[in-house]
């Protein structure tokens, strides 16, 4: 290759976006993944940007601190977004992706582009620099031990699990409602409502039912948006019906009552040949997970394309390693990305990502690395995992409270949907800025869209 050239270790979602985007700022890339020749314990294809959980990237809406995420996102030309966005099924709100169609549109748009080789090989050593590390939480363990060499430290963790996906042909239309909570979208999930006894009866059977045990013995640490739905009901008798089964806003229209209690499940593809039941992450056995989820109604004759499973997820401690920027504190060369650098989320992923192979590209052109104002989602994020003070860092995803709070003239007589709409838009005007700094520093970028 000639000109600047840059090494991404990699292909998940941020390791995807980091890749895109220094291509298209005229930089040559390497980029490594180790599937198929080596693959996860989640991993199921050998696609680049696969999701290996929820097929969801959650809320769309503007004034929501997530959708504010995705605007920025789509104003800095993310690849991922630009995937995401053509390929969404209905969902309501929320920004849900046939996840097979996302990840080949990926692959091909990043094996299309000439500035982009592609290895198929694991890393074993630190490639040389300047380089982004984008392995992911399931990072192989040859190059977790590389990584625990440099940093001099251990790793920080939290355990993560993935729900099943059902066959949508197996379960019984006549036992489930279609609608969208507060009757949003057009019925976009299919809903099975379950009576007080109904509740009382899964609920115990989740908590009785057998589970694959740990691997190691170390403390269990849960990111809250994945607790396992069997841990959930160990919590208390009435948690899983503030959370996973909240029935708030669905109404079944056989009773014309809200149901006591309620799962929803949510198309996995276009064709709706495929569902999964929404924040039902567990660990049970495959053997049990067919025994106490064919209770719920509508599912008593389910089949399932792939059940849930358990990992351990492994990402740095940032704010002893990282800057803003995403470089090392002490290797300017180097640059992490991902949910390794410990936020949570398919689309914060995709932020660091998009942040590290911009200065990574910038880097390698000799320039400087650009800053995203803490006013704007990514810079709030990054200024989370940069500058944490908290006693104990934990994954994050983008919320409110990561944003600068405004001051006190600012903050008079607003209420909260006035204060979130007022973040929303100084996010776009920050972000707006952050893109005209971009083009002026690479006249020359590419701003083509994915057309694969």
């Amino acid at each position: 290759m000639k000109g600047p050239v840059i090494t991404v270790v990699g292909g998940g979602l941020a390791g995807s976006e980091a890749a895109w985007q220094a291509a298209r700022m005229g930089v040559s890339v390497h980029l490594y993944e180790m599937r198929p020749k080596c693959s996860s314990e989640v991993h199921k294809t050998g696609r680049l940007a696969e999701l290996v959980c929820s097929n969801s990237l959650g809320t769309d809406r503007p004034d929501k601190a997530p959708g504010i995420l995705k605007e920025d996102l789509r104003t800095l030309g993310s690849l991922i977004m630009q995937c995401a966005d053509r390929f969404r099924v209905p969902a309501g709100q929320a920004l849900a992706v046939d996840r097979e169609m996302f990840s080949r549109a990926v692959t091909d748009a990043l094996e299309s582009r000439p500035e982009i080789t592609i290895h198929r090989e694991e890393v074993e050593k630190m490639p040389p620099e300047p380089v982004v590390v984008a392995t992911g939480p399931v990072t192989s363990p040859a190059f977790s031990r590389v990584l625990l060499n440099l940093l001099g430290r251990d790793h920080l963790y939290f355990y993560d699990a993935v729900s099943p996906i059902i066959s949508g042909e197996t379960i019984d239309r006549l036992a489930v409602f279609a609608a969208s909570r507060y009757e949003d979208g057009e019925g976009d999930y299919l809903n099975c409502p379950l009576t007080l006894q109904q509740y009382q009866e899964f609920r115990e059977a989740l908590r009785q039912a057998e589970r694959v045990p740990y691997t190691v013995s170390e403390p269990r640490r849960f990111f809250e948006g994945c607790v396992p739905v069997e841990e959930l009901a160990e919590r208390g008798e009435e948690t899983l019906r503030y959370g996973p089964m909240k029935p708030v806003g669905l109404r079944d229209p056989k009773t014309g009552k809200v149901p006591y209690a309620v799962v929803q499940l949510r198309s996995e593809n276009r064709e709706k040949t495929m569902y999964s039941p929404v924040g039902f992450q567990t660990r049970l056995l495959w053997g049990e997970q067919r025994r106490v989820f064919r209770m719920l109604p509508g599912l008593s004759h389910a089949s399932f394309f792939r059940y849930g499973v358990m990992h351990r997820n492994i990402f740095i401690h940032s704010p002893s390693h990282l800057l803003p920027s995403l470089q090392q504190i002490d290797r300017r060369g180097r640059w992490f990305a991902g949910q390794m650098v410990g936020v949570e989320g398919y689309l914060e992923s995709t932020a660091a990502g998009l942040v590290a192979g911009v200065n990574a590209a910038l880097y390698a052109r000799g320039l400087a690395p650009l800053l995203f104002p803490r006013e704007t989602a990514v810079g709030a994020l990054l200024d989370y995992v940069s500058s944490h003070e908290g006693p104990e860092f934990q994954p994050m995803n983008i919320n409110f409270g990561l944003f600068p709070a405004e001051t006190q003239g600012e903050n008079g007589g607003r209420s909260k949907v006035e204060r979130h709409r007022r973040i929303a838009l100084r996010s776009r005007q920050g972000i707006e800025k952050v893109r005209r700094e971009l083009e002026r520093l690479i006249p020359e970028l590419s701003m083509e869209e994915c057309r694969t």
